[in-house]
């Protein structure tokens, strides 16, 4: 099968909720992003994310192995720094190798949980 998707893939709307509820980690607050490699080569992945009032920090370097998803928790970046939570970001996201992206968001902030998923929007 050949790489399907795009190089470069942008999400506007990051914000990783503060609060939680529930027993961790699987109810932690987060935002999510969602790989899918249909290619039979490894596609190098970088992120940058965005904000309002500093500069952009990155990249977040990682790996989608050949014909694989991969998840990966915004909160859980650490190198070059951990992204502030209940803070508004947003994200490029840019892949040697056509990739599809999807975005999740988990807020656990209040007993009713809810679910945010959207696709990015492909650049290139």
């Amino acid at each position: 099968m050949k790489h399907m998707g795009s190089n470069t893939w942008a999400f506007a709307a990051g914000h990783i909720p503060l609060k939680s509820t529930g027993p961790e980690p699987e109810n932690t607050s987060r935002d999510e992003l969602c790989f899918l490699n249909t290619g039979p080569g490894e596609a190098q992945v970088d992120i940058t994310l965005f904000y309002n009032d500093q500069d952009p920090v990155g990249p977040y370097q990682l790996k989608i192995p050949a014909r694989r998803v991969r998840r990966i928790r915004i909160n859980d970046l650490i190198n070059p720094e951990a992204p502030p939570l209940d803070k508004d970001y947003g994200a490029i996201v840019e892949s040697n190798l056509p990739i599809l992206v999807q975005f999740d968001r988990k807020d656990t902030s209040q007993a009713e949980n809810s679910i945010l998923t959207t696709t990015g929007i492909p650049l290139q």
